[in-house]
């Protein structure tokens, strides 16, 4: 399967472009208090959309995204920053990459005192699990998987700016403890979260997005630790398994559902941008076979379908609290949101890399 590259950078430029400057949606009830819809809040989904665009600026070297990228944070800083807590700390990957760029100690200093507050700071679950803390919720002895993403990356990427091995020990640790807790053993796939105060899954969802932080942020880990051994094939293991479980779930046209094995549920792109990103991803690095690109590269084609003349990615579920059930996902409302558009941004990237391959 070949894509169509000038389609593919001409839709990575109009999604960008929608990403900064999303639509306006007045039926939407935001339960937090830092919008998940305004680019300009300092959160988790403005986090992931940096990201995105720090992966474009690599791909492509042009410095109208180290523009885009300066004046987000500058004006960040500048209105001071929220509390710290595992959303919080999102946007903190993208902003060590770019002091590895400029070498501004401000920054280099910002990124330190938040990295040292996960270390000694941040609440833990038994086992010594980062708690998904956030900011009206302390979520109280929870394991959430998209702690790996949001902070446990940025701990790792700290690790190796610093030269610090007991940072990448313990991002070592977290990925193997949430793996313990949250990876379904019967299915391959994932579960949102864990508690230890009941000592369950909570409603044992195999949600969809929840899901994609996994496989996006392992092949991201494994290309920012270098991590070897029977640490790396552990986590590869997992990969497997949860890649191989996504295979018979994938639609005809490539996507997948918002509670992945219930197709009574909605699809949603993001979710599907995240296994396409992975999946490609681990592909190029040599995490899986090749035969596991054409998984990767119909999800891609799927989002492109998805993506309106604005550079809107539609069909994305707004963010997601833990829920009790599957009902809950399947109500959860569907919107454009940051993190959806830079999804889409990194899964084209991806497929972009492949093309030359094929």
């Amino acid at each position: 399967m070949k894509l169509d590259s000038t389609l593919l950078e001409t839709k990575m430029d109009q999604i960008i472009v929608r990403m900064t400057d999303p639509p306006k949606y007045n039926d939407i009830v935001e339960w937090s208090p830092l919008s998940d819809l305004d680019f300009s809040h300092w959160n988790w989904p403005q986090g992931v959309g940096l990201y995105g665009l720090f992966r474009q600026y690599q791909r492509t070297g042009d410095s109208k995204y180290l523009v885009m990228m300066n004046t987000w944070y500058n004006a960040g800083i500048a209105k001071g920053l929220p509390e710290k807590n595992v959303n919080t700390m999102a946007p903190f990957l993208t902003l060590i990459h770019l002091y590895e760029l400029d070498g501004r100690q401000d920054r280099l200093e910002l990124c330190k005192e938040w990295a040292e507050w996960v270390m000694t700071s941040m609440p833990r679950t038994e086992e010594g699990g980062l708690q998904h803390i956030v900011i009206n919720n302390p979520n109280h002895q929870q394991l959430w998987v998209d702690t790996l993403y949001m902070t446990v990356l940025f701990l790792a990427k700290m690790g190796k700016v610093l030269g610090r091995q007991d940072y990448i020990e313990e991002s070592i640790h977290q990925f193997l403890l949430h793996i313990k807790y949250l990876s379904d053993r019967e299915s391959g796939l994932w579960f949102h979260g864990w508690t230890f105060d009941g000592l369950n899954n909570f409603g044992r969802v195999h949600w969809g997005r929840g899901n994609c932080w996994y496989t996006a942020a392992v092949v991201d880990y494994i290309e920012l630790v270098g991590a070897v051994g029977g640490v790396r094939q552990f986590l590869v293991d997992a990969l497997k398994a949860q890649v191989d479980a996504l295979k018979p779930l994938q639609d005809k046209d490539g996507m997948w559902h918002t509670v992945l094995d219930d197709p009574t549920s909605y699809r949603e792109t993001s979710c599907t941008a995240g296994f396409g990103y992975g999946i490609l991803k681990a592909v190029r690095l040599g995490l899986l076979p090749t035969g596991y690109r054409e998984m990767g590269l119909r999800a891609c084609e799927a989002v492109l379908n998805r993506t309106d003349p604005t550079g809107t990615v539609t069909e994305v579920s707004y963010g997601t609290p833990m829920g009790d059930g599957p009902d809950f996902y399947k109500k959860i409302p569907v919107c454009s949101m940051a993190y959806g558009q830079a999804l889409s941004v990194l899964l084209l990237g991806e497929a972009l890399q492949h093309q030359n391959s094929l």
